[in-house]
């Protein structure tokens, strides 16, 4: 038998890590909490074509869990991270979430996380010179 590590992994394959955990998981979840995993792509669009921002994550059981929230540079300051964090908060609420799971490290938004009612529950010093923030929402 030959077993070898490989990073050359071809589209097919290329979830393969992620649903075997999920499927694992589901095994050790309640009843009620099956089948409540989907994953949020929600886009900021300018004139109808032109994507500017948006929030990548996934519901998972009973919390949201947000990996990416960005918004170019120039159209920053005029709430729309706001509008959509709120449209995902809403979206979570909706899925009967208890909470929403986010982290950022210092140079990003974790002031406007905080404003938002975002709590944190850790950090990592020296994060590539930075510190690495998760933050946590009771929804």
């Amino acid at each position: 038998m030959s077993i070898e590590i490989t990073n050359n992994i071809d589209t097919d394959n290329k979830d393969y890590v992620r649903n075997k955990m999920i499927e694992f998981n589901l095994r050790h979840f309640p009843d009620d909490l099956k089948g409540r995993y989907q994953e949020l792509k929600l886009h900021l669009v300018h004139d109808g074509d032109a994507i500017i921002g948006g929030i990548v994550g996934e519901f998972c059981w009973n919390w949201l869990e947000i990996h990416y929230l960005f918004v170019e540079e120039e159209y920053r300051k005029f709430g729309y991270g706001r509008t959509l964090l709120r449209e995902a908060e809403k979206m979570a609420l909706e899925r009967k979430c208890d909470f929403i799971k986010l982290d950022t490290l210092s140079f990003q938004a974790l002031d406007f996380y905080l404003k938002e009612g975002f709590q944190i529950y850790g950090s990592i010093e020296n994060a590539g010179g930075h510190t690495h923030y998760y933050l946590k929402k009771d929804i």
